[in-house]
């Protein structure tokens, strides 16, 4: 009444014979939980183009998130994971199964998700998250919760550590039934959601500030010249990956894995994960991606791309 047809909340509370303040909360409740979205077409906004740019460039489905240069970097990110949780709604159905990775980037999106009935879903973590310092359950469980409430979804934890001191004892590990259950859900996703670390980001990356990384560790990266992470999975400039020694510790999914997943949507915040996310798309990680103007005008200007 009140979209398609035109009606004020007035004439629709006279035919529902209700009060407009119940029209208000209703109307309010649509846009909550997704029933009605609203799309501004702004002939100023020059999202699409660059949109257009980053499908033709990088062979995804790019969301450009239109900010002003005038906001803070957790304004932008909070920005850029509302339109995030926006667009992965629609996509889930039942009978799927979501790797969700945990960081800085996916705990904001997971604060703006919008409930949507599915049957027989399953949301599962990609990698672990204990390190030294804390076990990472607390961190990551809260950002699965908020997804498997959104989607009532069943959720599948994985508590491992982020990085095993020895590759060996991964190799041990992954033999246990118990991760290997874990595992064998993750070969079946259907859909992936990530961000891209960076040591450079203007909101620190969480792998990178959480005490997962060493002195050692953060020297290895740079020697192997690094640029960023999926989901605890290094890689550099130009993709390349299999020859990364911390991988061989890390407990996210294989690369190799993760690109057979059938939708793999990425989400980025901050023109200093640009190196990161060329990295990333170099290596073929995400379908989609979401991310904010300014950082998308450094994507498709970069040189060497």
């Amino acid at each position: 009444m009140y979209y398609l047809q035109d009606l004020t909340m007035n004439a629709i509370a006279r035919e529902l014979r209700t009060s407009r303040s119940t029209v208000s909360r209703l109307l309010s409740m649509a846009r909550d939980t997704g029933l009605v979205e609203i799309q501004v077409n702004n002939p100023r906004h020059r999202a699409p183009s660059l949109e257009n740019e980053i499908r033709r460039r990088f062979g995804v489905e790019a969301h450009v998130v239109p900010v002003s240069e005038m906001v803070t970097d957790s304004e932008v990110l909070d920005r850029v994971a509302i339109q995030a949780a926006r667009t992965i709604g629609p996509l889930v159905d039942s009978n799927a199964i979501v790797g969700v990775a945990w960081g800085s980037t996916l705990s904001a999106v997971s604060q703006h998700l919008t409930k949507k009935s599915t049957h027989d879903s399953t949301i599962v973590q990609l990698n672990g998250a204990g390190n030294t310092q804390t076990t990472g359950i607390a961190y990551a469980s809260e950002i699965l919760r908020r997804f498997g409430q959104a989607y009532g979804a069943r959720v599948e934890q994985f508590p491992v550590p982020a990085f095993f001191d020895h590759a060996e004892t991964k190799t041990a590990m992954w033999a246990e039934r118990s991760v290997i259950r874990i595992l064998e859900l993750q070969q079946r996703m259907t859909m992936a959601i990530f961000g891209v670390g960076s040591t450079h980001s203007g909101i620190p990356s969480h792998v990178y500030s959480g005490g997962y990384l060493d002195d050692a560790d953060l020297r290895a990266l740079s020697a192997e010249r690094v640029v960023g992470d999926v989901a605890t999975m290094f890689f550099r400039a130009d993709g390349s990956h299999r020859d990364l020694r911390i991988n061989q510790r890390s407990t996210g999914p294989d690369l190799d894995l993760l690109r057979q997943v059938p939708r793999r949507i990425c989400v980025v915040s901050g023109e200093s994960k640009i190196s990161g996310l060329c990295g990333a798309l170099a290596a073929g990680l995400p379908t989609d991606l979401i991310l904010d103007e300014a950082s998308a005008r450094w994507l498709v200007q970069s040189e060497g791309l």
